[in-house]
């Protein structure tokens, strides 16, 4: 096989916009060059998985939605993550049934997805994971990993959640442990800039190759512009999962509305409705959903949950955040952005309206934030993106067919 010649490539991920998102413009890219690529998926995004050119391969999952309330994910640690293994055990099955006799040339998967890694494996062709977010470093699981988890695997609950993990990845053939399977994949294409990894100098770049922002042409997701008389445009938002938090939205009011020259959008999510908000003044706009980017190439702030998406937008973009993190690796996110110079953490128990306008008037008035991101913007200029992971992707495909071809 040339890296021309067609192959059929599988992607497998999670209904939740964080993990689909940051795959659709590689996926994009792979059908441009001439590839079948199929796309395992929830019916909920379906539709967003057509219309990358990709086939969607559908299956019942066991995971809240995203339109879901947020609490169904727990408060614990083994709250979220037992689900992704009940998730592996549960649709194994049907994805194996739906690609039976209809194996592809290589997987690709969210890091989510166990079920990919088990049936790459059992089909013999490369795995590929895309990564949304940070990967392991030489010494991760000394530093983060092994702390994190000491407690929970003393607990009876986490022996049943370690025991029932290494059971299923025995039965399927998988000799890694539970922790190296997770976190440590034979191939990795990062999808975020190298900026926002920590400990970057440690990550070994024979395993994971950062292609940064994979961003395409969002039109489809609408417009928006920036009032005639808006000196400066703040944007707000916690993404779309863990956007219940009135009081905090209430507090972005009272903290920005009829400041001079500034207009806000206020992107609150599906849990919250603007009533109950109080009284809204006319320069802040009350949205459930924004096209993010958009906005954000217009925006002169950007207070934000620090997820890898949304990160890697501020920095794409060069707009100051204020990061609020709410869950799982925002809160790493926001130490790095803050690190860089290019943003405040603010934790969610220290917000208030005096705490967050000070955070976005200090960060807009310095020009040493100005020069940092366009700093990092022209090194992220450079990663490759789309192109790059598309590439590399096709040379996973050569490197497995031999120089004879297939």
């Amino acid at each position: 096989m040339t890296s021309r010649q067609r192959a059929h490539i599988a992607m497998f991920s999670i209904a939740a916009h964080g993990h689909v998102n940051p795959s659709l413009e590689v996926i994009r890219e792979l059908v441009a060059r001439g590839h079948r690529v199929t796309y395992a998926i929830p019916p909920l995004f379906a539709g967003k998985v057509a219309e990358t050119g990709a086939e969607p391969v559908l299956f019942e999952t066991t995971l809240p939605g995203p339109d879901d309330d947020p609490e169904a994910w727990g408060t614990e640690l083994i709250d979220n993550i037992e689900p992704f293994l009940t998730e592996g055990i549960e649709t194994l099955p049907q994805l194996a049934a739906a690609y039976e006799g209809d194996e592809p040339d290589l997987v690709l998967h969210d890091i989510t997805s166990y079920p990919a890694r088990v049936l790459a494996r059992r089909w013999g062709v490369p795995e590929i994971s895309l990564s949304p977010n940070l990967v392991a470093w030489d010494g991760y699981e000394e530093e983060v990993s092994e702390p994190m988890y000491a407690e929970l695997k003393e607990t009876e609950r986490g022996k049943a959640y370690y025991a029932r993990f290494h059971a299923w990845l025995e039965e399927n053939g998988v000799t890694q442990d539970p922790d190296s399977f997770v976190g440590r994949p034979p191939r990795s294409l990062v999808l975020i800039p190298k900026a926002l990894q920590p400990n970057a100098d440690r990550v070994d770049e024979t395993v994971h190759t950062f292609v940064g922002a994979c961003q395409g042409d969002r039109s489809a997701q609408g417009d928006w512009r920036r009032p005639a008389d808006a000196e400066k445009v703040l944007l707000v938002s916690l993404g779309s999962s863990f956007t219940k938090q009135p009081a905090f939205y209430r507090e972005c009011v009272k903290a920005f509305g009829d400041l001079p020259g500034w207009h806000v959008v206020l992107q609150v999510g599906k849990h919250v409705e603007a009533g109950e908000l109080g009284d809204i003044p006319r320069n802040v706009e009350v949205r459930q959903w924004v096209p993010q980017l958009a906005v954000l190439k217009q925006a002169d702030a950007f207070i934000t949950h620090a997820g890898a998406g949304g990160s890697q937008e501020g920095l794409a973009t060069a707009t100051p955040m204020v990061a609020v993190p709410q869950a799982v690796d925002q809160f790493g996110n926001a130490d790095m952005l803050q690190a860089l110079g290019v943003a405040r953490h603010i934790p969610m128990e220290e917000v208030t309206a005096r705490t967050l306008r000070d955070a976005v008037l200090a960060l807009t008035d310095d020009p040493e934030v100005a020069r940092r991101l366009a700093g990092i913007r022209a090194g992220m200029a450079g990663e490759g993106g789309t192109k790059r992971a598309a590439d590399l992707i096709e040379e996973e495909l050569a490197k497995a067919a031999g120089p004879a071809g297939r």
